[in-house]
């Protein structure tokens, strides 16, 4: 019995052998081959993929895009600030600090506040609050050639000076000397 068994053994060991050699026989013939069939199907897989990363590289440079015109809009903004504080600035420089008159007006009699006299102001002094009685204060700028005053300022008038001062506090901005006889 076991030697049938060993037999039946080596037979069926010899019959597979002989497949596989016909099966390489008929590969180097060029018959049907499996691996080619993978082969295709890989290829069309790294297509696929390669379409794919063909895609997200688009939709990458989207929203690279996207980004760059943000920054752009963000630039634009920030250089149009600039440019409004830059005019700002000019207007407020409008202002110079100390000026002399061109041209001297008449508007009557000036009496100082009891307790003080004329006296001549500079940048950046305050004014006391009796000055900022409507007395002393000029609201007819535009018959003396006087801009408009900005918001929370206005002309004081000081002897024959005017004075730009701040309404609240009396810091002084600017001083037009002699603009009245």
């Amino acid at each position: 019995m076991k030697k049938f068994l060993t037999a039946a053994i080596a037979a069926t060991i010899a019959v597979s052998s002989m497949g596989v050699a016909s099966a390489a026989e008929a590969q180097s013939r060029g018959g049907y081959d499996q691996r080619q069939d993978h082969r295709g199907d890989r290829a069309d897989r790294r297509d696929d993929r390669r379409d794919d990363r063909g895609d997200r590289r688009d939709r990458r440079e989207d929203r690279r895009d996207d980004r760059r015109d943000h920054r752009n809009d963000r630039r634009e903004f920030r250089q149009d600030q600039r440019e409004d504080r830059r005019e700002y600035r000019q207007d407020q420089r409008a202002y110079a600090r100390w000026q002399q008159s061109q041209r001297r007006y008449n508007a009557g009699r000036y009496y100082a506040p009891r307790g003080y006299q004329t006296r001549s102001w500079s940048y950046g002094q305050r004014m006391p609050s009796y000055y900022r009685s409507n007395q002393y204060v000029v609201s007819n700028y535009g018959q003396y050639g006087l801009r408009a005053p900005p918001r929370g300022y206005h002309y004081v008038r000081s002897g024959n000076d005017v004075v730009l001062a701040a309404v609240a506090g009396g810091l002084i901005t600017a001083v037009i000397a002699g603009l009245f006889n």
